[in-house]
């Protein structure tokens, strides 16, 4: 077990709910001043996103912030710098698509997340089919590999990513990609309950979250929530204050929904 899964699997054994922002490294104002702040607003572990020119599972708000990042100049291994200098006394994740592990190399890119203080992985375009020449390498580095798990999947495949996740399962609130919903999709409920028979694993719910109140409602079935686009589109508007408020809100609902 990680540092990451150990991190959520006490915050769910104290009766709370994770909260985990996502940010894109390389955006307009993410820097390790930032990761500090969305620390010291409640999160119990941060997601940090390394941009990339074809973020397939991202909608319009990450797509902007990873071309920015992109046209800025930014390589990986200024994300792990990023991290690194942040020094965060909570967890972090790394988000990434699989071209920018394969090129490197498994080990090369787990031995640089592990330098920079990462101890999470979560690769969307990875499926459950081909993690398995990933996980060990992970493992050795200490780094806890997260599956994801989306609407409409087969039940045999639920148990395989809650045999073969490490850290928690991200479990994809609806159909299509990130952003923003004013609702919170029935899809969701449905992703949670048909992994909870197949892993003891922290589930935390993503896409889509975009307030206390949503964040909330995700927390009465889930053990925690991810946002990203939601606090993305206040730090593209460089609205700094906006994103730490909103990340607080969004731990003050889910410390109530859970009391």
């Amino acid at each position: 077990m990680g540092a990451l899964e150990a991190a959520l699997r006490t915050a769910r054994a104290h009766g709370g709910k994770a909260f985990v922002p996502y940010v894109t490294g390389g955006a307009p104002g993410v820097d390790e001043a930032l990761l500090r702040e969305l620390a010291d607003a409640g999160a119990d572990a941060i997601e940090v996103g390394v941009p990339h020119s074809d973020p397939i599972m991202d909608g319009g708000v990450i797509q902007e912030a990873s071309r920015l990042a992109l046209e800025a100049g930014t390589h990986p291994d200024d994300i792990f710098e990023l991290i690194a200098e942040a020094n965060l006394d909570i967890p972090v994740a790394v988000m990434t698509y699989a071209n920018m592990l394969v090129r490197p190399g498994f080990e090369p890119f787990c031995r640089a997340l592990a330098n920079a203080g990462v101890s999470g992985l979560i690769v969307p375009d990875l499926p459950v089919d081909e993690s398995a020449s990933l996980a060990p390498v992970a493992d050795g580095f200490g780094i806890d590999t997260v599956l994801l798990a989306a609407p409409g999947t087969a039940s045999q495949r639920y148990e395989a990513i809650g045999a073969a996740a490490h850290g928690f399962v991200y479990c994809v609130a609806t159909y299509g990609v990130t952003g923003a919903r004013t609702e919170l999709a029935a899809t969701a409920r449905e992703v949670v309950a048909a992994m909870r028979p197949f892993t003891d694993l922290p589930l935390l719910v993503g896409v889509g979250i975009s307030t206390p109140a949503l964040a909330a409602d995700a927390a009465g079935f889930a053990d925690g929530v991810i946002v990203g686009s939601a606090l993305m589109s206040f730090f593209l508007a460089g609205d700094r204050e906006g994103g730490i408020g909103l990340s607080a809100s969004i731990r003050r609902a889910l410390d109530a929904s859970s009391v």
